[in-house]
């Protein structure tokens, strides 16, 4: 790394590390709750690597387009008239809670737009609220960006680094010494369970990508798309986790494919097809997303390690839909700030992975499972279906 670039990063991270601060003293005022010391503190970071549970499973919470502004005075939008009155930027709070003291997930995906840009003075601040339930239960966390996050007082790189920095995120602005397009792709393994021949091998890959905000094609202004710098990084992730697999030293004769997962925030144009196709779940809007093919689909196929892609960006559409092998689902709008449809519950998906049991020991993921639930009074449970089996093949 060049001298400038490392004077520009040193400063780039200053400044997060103020802003941060500055942000947290005007939201814990707000709150009522004492002034953190004026000297800043150590970022509080999960345990890593992350790993399975003791019994084999590894549980992950999506959420999309949470829309975070001002809190209690960001008012709601598409919600019935008997709602709205009390209805803010609290009630995607409340409704982020309540996933995590019932499904307990060991970790959070937020997809993109996690802020609401042009609705927030202070990004900073906004973010602390947006991502507070998360901190508040020391679950390891990880976001990516959408199209309106920069929209308010920091840019994309910005907003990265301050993520990066916040407590229990494994976010990362960019993979080291690396010279990609956008801001917040990087990688993140699980390791195997606690006394299983795993313990010290990844057996789950996560990759997450930078979809972009804005763009134009021929003249013709739309959304930003994944670059080839970007699939070139991937490609090379997927190797390196594959060759964890080639040269791990698992003491058991049953060998298998570590499989991943990948997040993104705007869909590729091939979504579009799922309409004519056989899905679980509601195909409520259009598709938005560019109509340029930068290739995403056919480099996650070459890959073969991708069993499932998260999106967010279209709130109506809820679905999972299969192509080439792999599924596409939708997390479906879970902010209260966010565009939505009057009576159509809030929502958030759950993807929990399943390690295969061994005679003795836990070995590779044998199985990945998805449904959703609605922030209704008994956060129903619905559309439950398996995206992948490591015996169907």
């Amino acid at each position: 790394m060049g001298d400038s670039s490392f004077l520009r990063h040193l400063l780039l991270s200053l400044l997060v590390v103020l802003l941060s601060i500055s942000a947290a003293r005007s939201l814990f005022g707000r709150l009522m709750i004492p002034d953190p010391p004026d000297r800043p503190r150590i970022k509080r970071s999960p345990d890593l690597p992350l790993r399975f549970n003791h019994d084999g499973t590894f549980k992950i919470l999506q959420v999309a387009d949470m829309h975070y502004a001002r809190g209690i005075g960001t008012r709601c939008r598409d919600v019935t008239p008997s709602e709205f009155a009390h209805c803010s930027d609290l009630n995607t709070t409340r409704f982020l809670r309540r996933m995590i003291e019932s499904e307990k997930p060991d970790f959070i995906a937020f997809t993109g737009d996690n802020i609401f840009g042009s609705s927030t003075t202070d990004a900073a601040e906004s973010m602390f609220a947006a991502f507070g339930p998360a901190m508040e239960a020391r679950i390891p966390w990880a976001a990516i960006l959408g199209n309106h996050d920069q929209e308010s007082t920091m840019s994309r790189e910005e907003l990265m680094s301050f993520i990066s920095l916040m407590d229990y995120s494994v976010s990362q602005v960019n993979p080291p010494l690396t010279s990609i397009d956008g801001f917040g792709n990087y990688d993140v393994r699980v390791n195997g369970a606690f006394g299983s021949d795993s313990v010290n091998s990844s057996v789950l890959g996560l990759y997450f990508l930078d979809s972009g905000d804005r763009s134009t094609v021929e003249g013709v202004r739309g959304y930003g798309w994944i670059k080839e710098s970007q699939l070139a990084w991937l490609r090379g992730a997927s190797e390196a986790l594959q060759n964890v697999k080639l040269n791990n030293e698992w003491n058991t004769p049953y060998k298998c494919e570590v499989p991943a997962l990948t997040f993104f925030h705007i869909p590729i144009p091939e979504v579009r097809q799922l309409w004519f196709k056989e899905i679980v779940g509601q195909f409520q809007e259009a598709v938005a997303c560019t109509s340029f093919d930068s290739g995403v689909l056919r480099t996650l196929v070459s890959m073969g390690d991708v069993k499932a892609v998260l999106l967010g960006h279209d709130h109506l559409n809820d679905f999972c839909g299969e192509m080439d092998g792999i599924w596409f689902c939708y997390g479906g709008g879970f902010g209260y700030h966010a565009y939505g449809r009057a009576g159509w519950h809030r929502r958030a998906r759950v993807v929990n992975i399943e390690l295969k049991r061994g005679a003795k020991t836990w070995l590779g993921v044998q199985r990945i499972r998805t449904w959703k639930r609605l922030d209704d009074a008994n956060l129903t449970k619905f559309d439950e279906q398996v995206l992948w089996d490591v015996a169907a093949g």
